[in-house]
Parts: C-alpha cells; sequence; structure tokens
C-alpha cells in the first residue's frame, strides 16, 4: 500500500502535570505526571494514521531512551517511520502542565529535532505522497526544502506554522498550497507579511472581524486555500472562491486541549486524501477529530481510532 501522507516535522517526548490551577510565579502546587509521546510533526501522524490513511513520518532523535522507545511506538501505530540519530543532541522534549479546564501551558526544547537537515529528508518518499505536512518545529531551511520538492512534484502542501518564529522566512510560502494557523499564529503571519498593520491588532481581533474581513485577509496573503483555528469556535475556511466559518464539534467536558490543533491538521489531511480534495469536507472532519481528542489525556494518546470517528461521524462527513 502506497503512502498517501507524509508528515515531516518534530518528535517531542511529553512530560505533563495535571492540576487544578496553573502554578503562580514562584507558587509550587502539586500535580498528577504523565509521559507520552508528542511533537506537533508526530500527533499530525498519529491523527491521520489512526484514521485509516497510510502514513509516514520524518523527523530526528537523540540517541537516547526516548528516541529509541519511539520506534516501537510508531511499529504498534502502523506508521512509517525514516527518523535520524544525533549523537551528542537529545530527542525533543515538552513540558506541559493542563489545568482542571482543559487549557495547557507548554515549554518546548527542540533538541533533535533543530538538527534534522535537507540532507536527512527521502526525496523520492515526499514526490510520491498524495500531501505532504510540514510545520515550524523543525529546521527552517529543512522545511522550506521538503515544501519546494513536494510542490515540484505536484504533491498537495500543507503547513502548519507552529510555533511561529523570529526566523519566519516569507518566502517559505509560495510553496504551500494549504496553510492551517490557529488565531495567534494567523495574526503573527499577519503582521510579519504586513507591516503596516496597527499594533493593536491581536487575535482577539481575529474575532471581532466579519467573516468578509477575514476572508479578504485571507486573500491578501496570496495562498489559495487558509484554515483559521479557533478553538471552541471551530475553524474559518477561506479559498479563492469561497469562505466559511465551520463550527467546533462538541461531544463532552474538555479534558485536555493539547494536541487538539494536530487532531485538525492530521485529520484534515486524511479527509483531503479520502474526500476527493473537498477541502469544506475535509475541515468538517478535522472539527470532529479535534472535537474527539479533547475528550482524552495527552496528545498523541488522545488521537481517535477509526472506529471512534465512525460511532461519532454525522451522515454529512
Amino acid at each position: 500500500m502506497n503512502i498517501e501522507i507524509v508528515v515531516v516535522g518534530s518528535y517531542n517526548q511529553d512530560l505533563s502535570w495535571i492540576c487544578d490551577e496553573f502554578p503562580k510565579p514562584g507558587e509550587t502546587i502539586l500535580g498528577k505526571f504523565n509521559m507520552a509521546t508528542g511533537g506537533k510533526g508526530s500527533n499530525q501522524a498519529v491523527a491521520a494514521s489512526r484514521t485509516g490513511i497510510k502514513t509516514a513520518f520524518v523527523g530526528s532523535v537523540g540517541n537516547d531512551s526516548f528516541g529509541e522507545a519511539v520506534k516501537q511506538f510508531y511499529a504498534n501505530e502502523g506508521i512509517e517511520y525514516f527518523l535520524t540519530e544525533q549523537e551528542g543532541t537529545p530527542t525533543g522534549t515538552a513540558g506541559i502542565v493542563v489545568n482542571n479546564t482543559g487549557q495547557n501551558e507548554i515549554i518546548v526544547s527542540p533538541g533533535a529535532n533543530e538538527k534534522l537537515s535537507p540532507a536527512d529528508i527521502p526525496e523520492n518518499l515526499i514526490r510520491d505522497a498524495q500531501v505532504v505536512i510540514c510545520q515550524f518545529e523543525s529546521k527552517m531551511d529543512t522545511t522550506a526544502h521538503v515544501l519546494k520538492i513536494a510542490r515540484h512534484a505536484n504533491v498537495t502542501t500543507i503547513l502548519n506554522p507552529a510555533p511561529m518564529r523570529l526566523d519566519f522566512n516569507p518566502g517559505i510560502i509560495d510553496n504551500v498550497d494549504i496553510l492551517i494557523p490557529n488565531e495567534i499564529e494567523f495574526t503573527s503571519l499577519l503582521k510579519s507579511l504586513r507591516p503596516e498593520l496597527d499594533e493593536e491588532f491581536s487575535e482577539d481581533t481575529i474575532h471581532q472581524l466579519s467573516e468578509e474581513n477575514l476572508h479578504q485577509l485571507c486573500r491578501n496573503i496570496g495562498i489559495d486555500t487558509i484554515i483559521v483555528t479557533l478553538g471552541n469556535h471551530g475553524c474559518f475556511v477561506s479559498t479563492t472562491d469561497d469562505f466559511k466559518l465551520l463550527p467546533a464539534s462538541s461531544h463532552n467536558k474538555v479534558v485536555d486541549s493539547t494536541g487538539a490543533g494536530d487532531a485538525f491538521v492530521g485529520a484534515f489531511a486524511s479527509g483531503y486524501v479520502q474526500f476527493n480534495k473537498d477541502i469544506f469536507r475535509s475541515a468538517t472532519f478535522g472539527n470532529l477529530v479535534a472535537g474527539l481528542s479533547v475528550m482524552k489525556s495527552g496528545a498523541a494518546p488522545s488521537m481517535p481510532y477509526k472506529d471512534e470517528i465512525t460511532s461519532f461521524s454525522p451522515k454529512h462527513i
């Protein structure tokens, strides 16, 4: 079976603490500890694979216990993996604090992710895929290299610009077909591309705009399809000839929102393959999977499997 989705990006070992309230500066509180696989790229690969689409992950890990353990994890998940081991550099880690409403605060140490180089990329794998997904948790010139290879091979490119970075090069979006930022990343991207914007323009401004005005902002960026994820407000989809706000898919109380954005990206890519490139149907599928993911703790562990998705899936998807 051919690989349909290739995710190039980050793997992090997630170290999570669940507590009632976020600690204040200087405060020590008690919490419950959990350790699981994570990283935006890896999470997105897991999300896509669990929907039943053949998926591969390309990344970089340290020559350590975290890097070794993830190989067995991918094998168990049925994900083809292409991991470069870095001597003297640890596997990426993320420290995550989750409060009793499911909101999170995260600190990431990229580690080996920053060592993934263009020479490590299996280019034929990229060229033979239907969809290639990248983020900003890996080395930026490698991300640009992957997007360029995919675009030249007429492979659909998806960029999740997370987290937005100071070394962002606007030229990278020239090879992006579908851009999927959240409202914070979208705001940062707009300010980078349009420095004339009011300094007070923020993610709150995004929520206050009419759909028509938000669509116009998207059209000024120059990418065919932009999907701004809006948390519990759903997502806003802007294409060259249409736009629409798609409501979030809510199933139960939010347990942990960690990885919800990654669930959306991976599921959207899966929908794009399954639904013959139907953008709005794929985004609705992404909302469904993201909504299911917040019902469980963790990032990768919260990604729903195909049978769970099917049991919740409305007929119109």
